[in-house]
């Protein structure tokens, strides 16, 4: 029996050094399956954006955010110590340990985050390109 892999766009030999974008979208891809906490992604404008996360129930040193390379990962874990001597009868409001990741573009960073009214707010931007032209030499013999 034979096994084939499955083709993606970035086996086209036009697209060489894509390798790591490959695996950052397989990664957001597998991610993306769990629904907790929720958030949304507003776009203030072309340059600039704010990922707001439900966090109700943490404070904010139960909140992490980091940045790895091109991955913001936002986490959250509750202690457990003070939810244990409390006795709910219905318990509606979800403080379970989670971590969120997202995937920034080439070129955009993380320029802040801050909490109010139980959103974790972290903002995002896209600093202006460089517009200049680079020439590039040509080296090798004469023509002839």
């Amino acid at each position: 029996m034979v096994t084939r892999t499955p083709l993606s766009v970035f086996d086209s030999p036009f697209l060489l050094g894509f390798e790591r974008m490959q695996s950052l979208i397989e990664s957001a891809a597998r991610g993306a399956g769990d629904a907790y906490p929720p958030y949304n992604v507003e776009a203030l404008d072309d340059d600039r954006l704010v990922i707001s996360i439900a966090v109700a129930g943490f404070a904010r040193e139960d909140l992490e955010v980091t940045v790895e390379g091109r991955q913001l990962t936002v986490r959250g874990d509750k202690a457990d110590a003070e939810e244990a001597e409390r006795a709910f009868l219905h318990r509606g409001i979800a403080a379970r340990r989670f971590q969120r990741a997202f995937i920034l573009a080439d070129g955009w960073s993380v320029e802040g985050a801050e909490m109010r009214d139980g959103l974790l707010n972290v903002r995002v931007h896209r600093p202006e390109p460089d517009a200049r032209v680079r020439r590039i030499d040509i080296e090798g013999g004469r023509n002839g």
